[in-house]
């Protein structure tokens, strides 16, 4: 086929009808759809549908692809479903044979066949409702084959004998209209016929959580809002019969054994001395009473007659003992988040256990998108449960309309093999804090520049689709589009939420001082004020679906939108007690009511989640997802991309067709290819030895002073420099992508240019780079935190604005320092634009590259830096240092300390090296390795702050003039890792040892870094022999750190 045939033919993603089985579907190669369109119905395979990497491709190669997980048991086809399909499909072409009056009926209803219905139902709801019928009342009768045999097979394997049936249906598909549907056939054909076994009128339905077991209410006959009504799922006729029966729905939490009422409130080690000797815990619940409670509003006692409905199924599993583990290379070893999902699944499925062993369970009806296992399950991950029997899958849910199509980035212009936005974590996964940095004050972060660069490129998505909306949908009460941000902890999403909607910095000021946030469609800040209605929202969603109550973190992180979610509650309720209302309590409704006219959640734009966003959780307005977050397995994948599939419109065209919508996701990646590398076996620990001050030689000491950061002396006039060939910059292409190409498996593409960034201008970058260099300099503070800047003083440091205001000439001459510095200093390669400095983190690059090279030019004519201290810790020495390590240590004669660590697990052969050349150097007085001296230099990178710590001090032998000489030694290379190694050293030779040198209070510092082992000796000679020629340099001007050229 042509490329402009195949192109034509994959334009539209949707082939079928949604509400007739599919007639056609995309045929798939090796790299997914080849444009060729098949007849017939796609066989269930156990795949799951990416769109691929472009990147690398020639411009003609270039068509709409598709990759594959291709590992082994995801592309096997799935007998059963297939088989079971084809006789389901013969025995509804016939017009459903050999099943009761009561279920022809209803068949016939959904169909559309007995004239009763207004409106079809989709197809794929009837297919699961049909399968679950055929296998209970025709299978293995009349001549049909008996599939219940392998199901009782599979069932006894992997569900101790629990009647299983899993039913497959995409997120969207409508599973709870078939739980509806399977609900009023057994209840009507029980009623009918009180003696037929194959059916109930008892259910227990069990969810993953609190927000779906609130939802699920409809599936109760008795209810206002029903599905039975609601979506004519009973003719009239039936409807009597309907009220007989009895639902109980809960979340599976409530299989958890819980304490008995005498034991709350007692404390713990009380309860451990009344359990003393006992093998059982009187005062907790067992399995028979938790069973008793949980069934308690069910009436009549007779046995064997429950149907369990079990919700997202997925999450019910039992999990194999390492010995039953049949090939143990090919399971993959969890980790604590999979570990805490197995337990779930196991306190779920032995819950069932228990009632099955105390009242009977009849049949088990699983219904999930996803029924696969999970990693430490005992199974490869994405194994699927052999026990379902219907697949409607996502690649038939989106050829018939049925679900959005999922577009993720498939080409892009930055640096590497596949699109940066394809999976952010790869990018930036080691970069973010897992808690947050001590003494950071709100609004400080700086976020990793491709973090930044996604941000910004879906939220200019987001932003051409919210501009649809109000020109079409608005005037219509139609809700505002919805973009979600998962985040990997309560820090993360603090510190992104802030970030995008708006933070606080008024802190103790007196005036308030509140960022409106970054993307201002999403800001819930505005002209300087709180918004009544929040557009943005942070939640935990594992607390929320657990029952659990909210976390002091993240209380205080949601402390804003909290209050002002409850005066939106007061208002909508007027002489409702909010005082009853918990924040939890709170939060579920506003989330339940995202995307809901007239609701608390209705004008929410963005939601940003602690953790994976949960199945109860299905607002239809989701556009845009962003994950920030590690995804180990295309199962999690899906199950996160799913809670962005629910159509909003279910209006059909005049082909009866849905017309396509689209949601864009950045972040998850819908790849995973296990590691196939072994694991070796642990070798056993070194034994610890200990590192000690050694008795007798306190002339071996060497102090140190502690410091926090540095503070500038500011001079009146900033002199221009002459730029050294440090202050050099290049931009070049790098992992920040600009134009994102986004694609979903057929349909309309989308391609997304953030242009700020390639047509800034030079002029608007000067005045952001001189906007952030003033700010630092107004404050007088570099590399620390500047709350721990003001702890020193016990009071607040100036604000920045304060002082620029006394020095209103300061940024004047910064822009014109960053005019030159642009034009001079930094080099644009091919293919980059000078606006690539503008996201925050190079944007402090840049500063920190220029600050450096006016603190070298200017700390030569004056002093300009100065050190500021830790507040309660300012000075240090080699002296009281005991400790135990099991790195290689080797024994230290000039050294206050017993020996030398060694980094690196057998030790660093170049600071052995080192220290052999230390030991026996004549102007050397003494040495130590920098092992738990706590000796850090402060710098900062890339707008963050962080600690350096150098390898060795070297105290220099005594001079005549009596001032103490300290030389600093860094030994790069070797084992070690190259990391921030310029900025690291820069500060140190730059700033630190000018700062203290300027303060006359330490003696003379400088600074050494080693690249080349072979040149050590030498190197080092010569640093000592500059040390002893600074001696008259620090009474007449101030020293800086630097070695002469040759010497670095």
């Amino acid at each position: 086929m042509s490329e402009d045939k195949t192109a034509d033919s994959l334009a539209n993603p949707i082939l079928n009808s949604p509400y007739f089985p599919p007639e056609q579907h995309f045929e798939l190669g090796p790299k997914g759809p080849t444009g060729t369109v098949l007849r017939g119905r796609r066989a269930s395979e156990s795949f799951i549908p990416v769109p691929p990497s472009r990147k690398g491709k020639k411009a003609d190669d270039a068509q709409v692809e598709i990759d594959f997980d291709v590992t082994g048991e995801r592309r096997e086809q799935n007998s059963l479903i297939n088989d079971v399909r084809q006789r389901v499909e013969l025995w509804r072409n016939r017009g459903y044979p050999r099943v009761t009056p009561m279920t022809r009926k209803l068949l016939e209803h959904w169909a559309g066949a007995d004239g009763q219905r207004d409106d079809h139902m989709l197809f794929c709801q009837r297919e699961a409702a049909e399968t679950a019928i055929y296998l209970a009342e025709v299978a293995g009768r009349h001549g049909e084959p008996d599939f219940r045999t392998r199901l009782t097979g599979h069932n006894e394997t992997h569900n101790g004998g629990l009647n299983r049936t899993a039913l497959k249906m995409a997120t969207g598909s409508g599973k709870t209209v078939v739980m509806a549907m399977l609900i009023a056939w057994q209840t009507i054909n029980k009623v009918a016929t009180p003696r037929d076994a194959r059916f109930s009128k008892r259910f227990l339905i069990v969810t993953p959580g609190i927000t779906i077991r609130d939802r699920l209410r409809v599936l109760r006959p008795e209810e206002d809002v029903n599905y039975y009504a609601q979506r004519d799922l009973v003719p009239q006729g039936l409807w009597p019969l309907m009220f007989e029966a009895q639902i109980v729905i809960t979340n599976y939490h409530s299989f958890l054994l819980r304490d008995s009422k005498e034991i709350k409130g007692v404390a713990a080690n009380t309860r451990k001395l009344l359990l003393a000797g006992k093998n059982t815990d009187p005062f907790k619940e067992t399995q028979d009473d938790m069973v008793s409670r949980v069934l308690r509003d069910f009436s009549g006692r007779a046995a064997g007659e429950i149907v369990v409905f079990n919700d997202e199924a997925h999450h019910c599993y039992q999990t194999l003992q390492a010995e039953e583990v049949p090939d143990p290379d090919a399971v993959e070893q969890p980790d604590r988040e999979d570990k805490a999902r197995n337990e779930h699944a196991g306190v779920w499925f032995r819950g069932l256990q228990a009632i099955d062993r105390k009242v009977g369970v009849k049949s088990v009806f699983d219904l999930s998108a996803t029924p696969y296992y999970l990693s430490g399950s005992g199974y490869p991950e994405g194994y699927i449960f052999p026990w379902v029997v219907s697949d409607f899958s996502l690649m038939d849910s989106i050829e018939s309309g049925i679900v959005k199509v999922p577009r993720m980035p498939v080409d892009d212009d930055a640096i590497g093999d596949a699109p940066t936005y394809l999976n952010l974590w790869e990018h930036i996964g080691k970069l973010l804090p897992k808690r947050m940095p001590k003494g950071q004050l709100p609004g400080d972060w700086v976020p990793p520049s491709v973090l930044e660069g996604a941000l910004e490129s879906l939220y200019r998505s987001y932003r051409a689709r919210f501009e649809a909306w109000e020109s079409h949908l608005k005037a219509l009460g139609e809700p505002p589009p919805v973009m979600i941000i998962v985040c990997p902890n309560t820090t993360v999403s603090k510190l992104v939420f802030d970030w995008v909607a708006g933070v606080d910095l008024s802190a103790d000021e007196a005036e308030p001082n509140i960022r409106p946030g970054r993307l201002p469609l999403l800001s819930n800040v505005v002209e300087g004020q709180w918004l009544d209605r929040p557009r943005s929202v942070l939640i935990d969603s594992v607390a929320l679906e657990s029952g659990d109550t909210f976390k002091k973190e993240f209380k205080e992180a949601a402390a804003v939108e909290l209050e002002v979610f409850k005066n939106e509650y007061r208002r909508r309720n007027p002489g409702a007690d909010v005082a009853k209302l918990t924040d939890e309590d709170l939060m579920r409704e506003v989330m339940n009511t995202v995307g809901k006219t007239g609701k608390l959640g209705e004008q929410i734009r963005l939601v940003v989640s602690v953790s994976m966003l949960t199945e109860g959780w299905d607002a239809n307005t989701v556009s845009h997802i962003l994950g920030i977050r590690a995804f180990r397995s295309q199962l999690l994948c899906e199950q996160v991309v799913g809670r962005g599939l629910r159509r909003r419109s279910y209006a059909p065209n005049e082909q009866g067709r849905f017309e396509p919508e689209y949601a864009d996701v950045y972040g998850v990646p819908f790849a995973f290819i296990p590691s196939d590398r072994a694991t070796p076996n642990p070798k056993p620990a070194r034994t610890p030895e200990t590192v000690y001050s050694v008795p007798g030689r306190e002339h071996l000491e060497i102090a140190f002073p502690k410091l926090a950061g540095y503070r500038v002396e500011m001079p009146e006039r900033w002199t221009i420099p002459d730029f050294d060939e440090d202050a050099r910059l290049t931009v070049s292409r790098s992992e920040l992508a600009l134009w994102v190409q986004n694609a979903g498996i057929a349909g309309i593409e989308e391609e997304v240019d953030t242009e700020e960034y390639r047509t800034a201008r030079a002029q608007t970058v000067a005045f952001k780079l001189a906007a952030v260099l003033a700010r630092r300099f107004a404050e007088g503070t570099f590399g620390e935190d500047e709350t721990a800047a003001s702890a020193q003083d016990g009071a607040a440091a100036p604000s920045a604005a304060a002082t620029l205001g006394e020095r209103p000439w300061l940024v004047p001459q910064m822009v014109r320092l960053a005019k030159r510095w642009l034009d001079e200093c930094v080099t644009v390669e091919d293919g980059a634009f000078i606006g690539m400095l503008l996201p925050a983190q190079n944007l402090h690059a840049a500063a920190e590259k220029l600050y450096g090279a006016l603190l070298r030019h200017q700390g030569e004519r004056q002093r300009v830096l100065l050190p500021r201290y830790r507040p309660s810790d300012p000075t240090g020495s080699t002296a009281n240092i005991n400790f135990a390590t099991r790195k290689v240590v080797v024994d230290a004669t000039r050294s206050q300390l017993s020996g030398v660590v060694l980094d690196g697990p057998k030790g660093n052969s170049w600071e052995e090296s080192v220290a052999g050349t230390l030991e026996r150097h004549l102007d050397v007085h003494s040495y130590a390795k920098n092992d738990r001296l706590d000796f850090r230099i402060p710098y900062v990178h890339e707008g963050r702050s962080h600690d350096y710590i150098p390898d060795f001090l070297v105290r220099m032998t005594p001079q005549p003039d009596g001032i103490d000489r300290t030389l600093i030694i860094e030994v790069s290379g070797g084992q070690k890792s190259p990391g921030p190694t310029m900025a690291k050293a820069t500060t140190a030779r730059d700033q630190w040892c000018p700062a203290v040198n300027n303060a006359r209070e330490w003696g003379i510092w400088q600074y050494l870094q080693v690249d080349d082992i072979a040149a050590a000796s030498t190197e080092i000679n010569q640093a000592l022999d500059v040390l002893a020629s600074t001696l008259q340099v620090i009474k007449s001007e101030p020293a800086t750190g630097a070695l002469p050229a040759g010497v670095h």
